[in-house]
């Protein structure tokens, strides 16, 4: 357990969507507390990178801590993440978006316990679907921060470029839909089985 850290991603301004899609309650508990739940499940380290801590803080997420983004300059998924890895201590990062409503405990689980055997030149250990890496979904080992850094500094901003530049280690998953985002109201619709 103390190898890892957890990091969930709440920035996105959830416009396809039409309201914060982090509060959007599935089977009744908002979204972001369930993926603050799976990441407990993995860690007792949990960061959760937000530009609105305030709109969240009455979530019960115990042993979760914010940390705050410029609410009038957020700049992406990975200049968020760097937030949260400037804060970790530990050698892995689960790093997981707080629009995913069909995490499995099980499935990530069974990653952590692949950690351990990951060669050492691989920065990260993702699922890989037929045209790119999924990067909010898998797991970062924290000393990649100065090349993501570099990466940045460079005018970088895409994760998919990022990790083009560095060996990545493919993480198997049977049932894709555990990854599938809940970006519009059909998504929310087809999650909650209002079709």
């Amino acid at each position: 357990m103390t190898t890892l850290s957890a990091v969930v991603l709440a920035g996105g301004k959830s416009s396809r969507m039409g309201k914060d899609k982090a509060l959007i309650p599935i089977q009744g508990i908002p979204l972001l507390q369930k993926v603050g739940n799976v990441a407990k499940s993995c860690t007792d380290t949990i960061y959760i990178v937000t530009p609105w801590p305030e709109r969240y803080q009455h979530l019960p997420l115990p042993e979760c801590e914010f940390i705050q983004e410029n609410p009038h300059n957020t700049q992406g998924p990975l200049v968020g993440f760097v937030k949260g890895l400037e804060k970790v201590n530990t050698e892995w990062v689960l790093l997981l978006a707080c629009d995913l409503p069909n995490l499995q405990v099980e499935v990530l689980q069974d990653w952590v316990k692949r950690l351990d055997n990951i060669k050492g030149e691989n920065i990260a250990c993702l699922v890989k679907n037929t045209q790119c890496w999924e990067p909010l979904c898998g797991f970062y080992r924290s000393s990649c921060l100065p090349l993501i850094l570099d990466f940045i500094n460079q005018g970088g901003r895409s994760f998919q470029q990022f990790l083009k530049l560095h060996p990545v280690e493919t993480l198997p998953l049977l049932k894709s839909d555990m990854l599938f985002n809940c970006n519009t109201p059909e998504d929310l619709d087809e999650v909650t089985g209002d079709r």
